[in-house]
């Protein structure tokens, strides 16, 4: 076996898990990172992956594998970044087991991140929403529990990961009714349920009776839903919504944006950016500023309480009769 096999299972080992105790989903991102690298290395190399050496994965080949992901996987720029990231925490692992290949691995690590176009976050308006809440089929079981997950991922913003793992045990509904969950970097928070998000759940949990740690949104065989089927049911209750509400049609309406969508009626509400850190699970105060960005009312009440210039506007007159006549055609 390579060198490039026992450091690659020593960093997922002894690094992310036994050191770091990395989110499962963190290592999940990581493997996957990897299978994709060593995948392209086979092909460029012709070596089988167990084969591969650590000079077998040069800076130039990291390279090509990175334009890989954006030309033909047509992956976008956060996403190659993130796929850097991993590649970089590797080669920082496996500079310290193999000096000898210090100068190789310093030329990787060099390997600068892409600069990424911030664009305003997508969020629903309250018609949309409306309009959203109201596809699913509620003469189904999967169209009421359908209703209930969306209705609990716009009133609480939960990430699609978190939605996933909730569980019946996660849920109050007495007195101070809240949904407990966690969160990204192993943070526990509770969020605070409105009285129709109450009444939704209510309903749900007396049809979905059932022991404390079932999933609280399942499948049809009783298992937690990944997050890709989350974010495909709300594609596919986005466009039975567009059919009422003409512009859902021109958004892309993912899990994430309801998570946009919460934020945006807090704000709207006047609730300070640091409650919806911590409504959020942010990390940083910082992160909440794109929803300032984005909320336009903000900006529209800020020009009301200023002065206009005192100016009129410039208007072109011709000066002859025959121009003018020219010009009005």
């Amino acid at each position: 076996m390579s060198t490039l096999a026992p450091t690659m299972e020593g960093f997922f080992t002894e690094r992310l898990i036994a050191q770091r105790r990395a989110s499962r989903h963190t290592v999940a991102s990581y493997r996957d990172t990897f299978r994709l690298l060593v995948a392209f290395a086979q092909q460029q190399t012709g070596k089988a992956p167990s084969d591969l050496e650590i000079e077998d994965l040069g800076a130039e080949l990291i390279g090509a594998f990175l334009e890989h992901l954006e030309a033909e996987r047509h992956n976008s720029v956060r996403t190659r970044n993130n796929r850097l990231a991993a590649i970089r925490s590797l080669f920082s692992y496996a500079a310290l087991r193999h000096p000898d290949h210090a100068e190789r691995i310093q030329r990787v690590l060099a390997i600068p991140a892409k600069r990424v176009d911030r664009r305003l976050v997508s969020f629903l308006t309250k018609d949309e929403v409306n309009a959203l809440l109201a596809a699913p089929d509620r003469n189904t079981w999967v169209g009421r529990r359908d209703h209930a997950l969306l209705v609990v991922a716009i009133q609480t913003g939960l990430r699609v990961s978190e939605l996933a793992a909730l569980v019946c045990a996660d849920v109050d509904l007495n007195t101070g009714a809240h949904l407990r969950c966690q969160g990204k970097g192993r943070k526990e928070r509770i969020t605070p349920l409105t009285a129709q998000t109450c009444g939704v759940l209510r309903c749900w949990l007396d049809e979905h009776r059932g022991d404390r740690d079932r999933p609280l949104f399942p499948s049809r065989r009783n298992g937690a839903l990944s997050r890709d089927a989350v974010g495909l049911l709300v594609v596919k209750h986005a466009r039975a919504a567009a059919q009422h509400c003409a512009s859902l049609g021109t958004k892309t309406v993912t899990p994430h944006v309801l998570r946009h969508t919460c934020a945006m009626q807090l704000l709207t509400a006047g609730v300070d950016t640091s409650v919806i850190a911590l409504w959020l699970g942010h990390e940083r105060i910082e992160t909440t500023q794109i929803y300032l960005h984005a909320d336009l009312t903000i900006k529209e009440r800020a020009l009301a309480r200023t002065a206009p210039p005192d100016t009129r506007p410039g208007r072109y007159r011709a000066p002859d009769r025959l121009l003018a006549f020219l010009e009005g055609l």
